[in-house]
């Protein structure tokens, strides 16, 4: 047999079987992957260990690994999901979130790296406060926030909302792998309706993408609709939030609203309405957009 080839062929019963060396295969993939300018290539190393059940750079360094033939057609499915714009998260069933890994399914809205942006500013600010502090993470999801929050906090209680019991299953699968079942509840309900104690911190990343402007995003294709419409001004489940907060915040506490970029001026008037007297401010992401309302309470 020919030396120095990726593809060795073998004789079984007069059957002809062929098996492809991992490089090869890696090769074809980056080739194919190509036509998604907007898939970074790392996503093919995350196929490869997540169907080898492998470290992420298995396919790096061991290109000369042989697969069998239920591997190949194994990573031959999950590229042609990645290739037909199936977010990764999905394909895998989990993603990394301010350094801590999620599980995923398509009930739940892939966590951004701007939402870390609200979960940075949650933990400055009630790092600085009392150790016993009350939290809502308010269409909690996939519960990114609530654990990423209950991680770093560990005299803290939060309490998660969402108003869809296949979000809240999932919400409570990462809350029970990362042991913080004692100090996260989940609750189904709408916003905040039904919730009785008054909280420290309310945090929230809400639909908030305008039905008109999501119509033309391919993120509608796979994410929830229910995650990411937020009515015809963005503001139908933020707005109803201020105001159900007004008597679920303490009088010092502080309320933290992700937000679309071109919603700032629109949050901060809605928010100065509702809390006249509470100190308001928009913060930008690293890219420079405005991403994050903080509505801080002044007694008095």
């Amino acid at each position: 047999m020919p030396t120095g080839t990726n593809r060795n062929v073998f004789l079984l019963r007069n059957r002809r079987i062929e098996t492809v060396a991992l490089g090869e295969w890696l090769r074809k993939a980056h080739s194919l992957i190509n036509t998604l300018p907007e898939e970074p290539s790392s996503s093919i190393n995350a196929l490869i260990g997540f169907a080898l059940d492998k470290p992420v750079h298995f396919g790096i360094s061991h290109p000369e690994y042989v697969l069998t033939t239920a591997e190949e057609s194994m990573l031959d499915a999950l590229l042609n999901r990645l290739l037909m714009a199936e977010p990764l998260p999905y394909i895998t069933g989990k993603q990394e979130f301010f350094g801590l890994e999620f599980k995923m399914t398509s009930d739940v809205l892939i966590p951004r790296p701007e939402t870390e942006l609200l979960v940075e500013n949650a933990l400055d600010w009630l790092q600085k406060r009392n150790n016993n502090s009350l939290v809502a993470d308010v269409g909690t999801g996939s519960g990114c926030i609530a654990v990423s929050l209950g991680k770093k906090l560990p005299s803290a209680k939060i309490v998660g909302t969402d108003v869809f019991y296949k979000a809240l299953k999932i919400a409570q699968a990462n809350v029970n792998s990362h042991g913080l079942d004692g100090r996260i509840a989940l609750v189904q309900t709408d916003l905040l309706s039904g919730i009785q104690p008054q909280f420290d911190c309310i945090c929230a990343n809400l639909p908030y993408i305008s039905s008109g402007t999501l119509f033309g995003l391919a993120v509608k294709d796979f994410e929830p609709l229910s995650a990411l419409d937020g009515g015809q001004d963005g503001l139908r489940y933020i707005e109803p939030l201020l105001f159900q907060s007004r008597s679920r915040i303490k009088p010092n506490g502080l309320i933290l609203l992700e937000i679309e970029a071109t919603q700032s001026q629109a949050v901060f008037n809605l928010a100065a309405s509702v809390f006249p007297v509470a100190s308001i401010k928009i913060l930008a992401d690293l890219a420079g957009n405005p991403r994050l309302a903080c509505i801080e309470m002044k007694n008095g």
